[in-house]
């Protein structure tokens, strides 16, 4: 393996430690880090490859992360990842499943692993996840089948870009609700599904895409609920700062049957804002045009997320919108699988 893993540290509860108002950063997160790997039993000791960890300049809770941070992470991974065999990142587990979905679009084409982990607990606590999961990273990092940008969590490994996070306590707190895992644990070893990994064409090199994302902020997400009004709707999208917006709507695709709505999302269409959907059911995807109700998305210029999560959807929106493209351009590869977030290539919207 040539370089090892990289370790890229950003914070996170992972490495927190109590204090009187609660658990804080901590620091000498290598020292400790090694410490507690080196409590493993020696068969799972040996299977480790040797690591040097690298700490971002200013470490955060993720739930503070922003499109800003997701471009100078992936930048960093750019810079080292030839000189390593892969690299993980150890990251708080509040917007974890958002930066492993904003990595793969900007690292496209990877030929080595990137693995994302966390832990519900710090890495000294009692009963914590935390060692167990970098354990499960490390090793991952090393397997050279994997080429793409994946999250390793309570002995699974499953597509970035298609995880979010499914409770906010439990151990196994990440899934992966429209695609199947690429691998998990078992004993001591870790078993691929060679039929689930992303598989690059051979002889092409990495097409990392790092955008400036400094105005991802034009980019809203909007989720409707019932008795909705087209002015609440339009205070979002009228507002000329605003370049895109993902709406989660019901089920299959559906608004309700109220033209004012569907004219609010066709007049911000026609000023040139990128308009994407997806369900707000955490599983399955978005049909437009199964019901009555979901012919006025297509009809209004809305682009179908097929079965996006949320955060792998506003991520690309995130994405294609920095990209110097023109509109046109931006509407086809977002409805085109880039990196395997989604099942299929939906139709564009006219």
């Amino acid at each position: 393996m040539k370089g090892g893993v990289l370790v890229l540290y950003t914070g996170g509860t992972l490495g927190m430690l109590p204090s009187a108002a609660g658990l804080v950063p901590g620091g000498d997160i290598e020292a400790r880090l090694r410490r507690a790997l080196k409590s493993l039993p020696a068969t799972r000791q040996q299977r480790l490859p040797r690591f040097t960890l690298l700490t971002v300049t200013k470490p955060i809770d993720s739930s503070s992360a922003t499109p800003r941070d997701w471009q100078l992470l992936a930048d960093l991974v750019a810079q080292h990842i030839s000189h390593y065999a892969g690299i993980v990142i150890l990251h708080g587990t509040d917007t974890l499943a958002w930066t492993a979905s904003s990595l793969a679009y900007q690292l496209q084409g990877l030929d080595r692993p990137v693995i994302v982990t966390g832990a519900m607990l710090p890495l000294e606590a009692e009963d914590s996840d935390a060692l167990d999961n970098v354990e499960l990273a490390l090793r991952c990092a090393a397997m050279p089948q994997l080429r793409e940008v994946a999250v390793a969590f309570c002995g699974q490994l499953l597509r970035g870009v298609r995880t979010c996070k499914l409770h906010s306590e439990a151990d196994n707190a990440f899934t992966s609700p429209n695609y199947p895992r690429l691998g998990q644990r078992s004993g001591d070893d870790i078993a691929l599904f060679s039929d689930h990994l992303l598989c690059p064409p051979e002889g092409i090199n990495p097409h990392f895409e790092i955008a400036d994302y400094s105005t991802s902020g034009n980019v809203v997400r909007l989720t409707l609920w019932p008795g909705i009004q087209a002015w609440q709707l339009d205070a979002w999208l009228n507002d000329p700062r605003v370049r895109g917006a993902l709406l989660e709507v019901w089920g299959a695709g559906n608004l309700p049957a109220d033209p004012a709505l569907l004219e609010i999302l066709s007049k911000a269409s026609r000023q040139g804002k990128l308009l994407a959907a997806v369900s707000q059911c955490p599983a399955g995807g978005i049909v437009p045009g199964q019901y009555a109700a979901s012919q006025g998305l297509a009809q209004a210029g809305v682009l179908s997320g097929a079965d996006m999560t949320p955060a792998a959807a506003l991520a690309k929106l995130i994405h294609v919108l920095a990209l110097p493209l023109e509109q046109e351009e931006r509407r086809r590869r977002f409805v085109t699988p880039l990196v395997g977030e989604c099942t299929i290539t939906s139709p564009l919207a006219h």
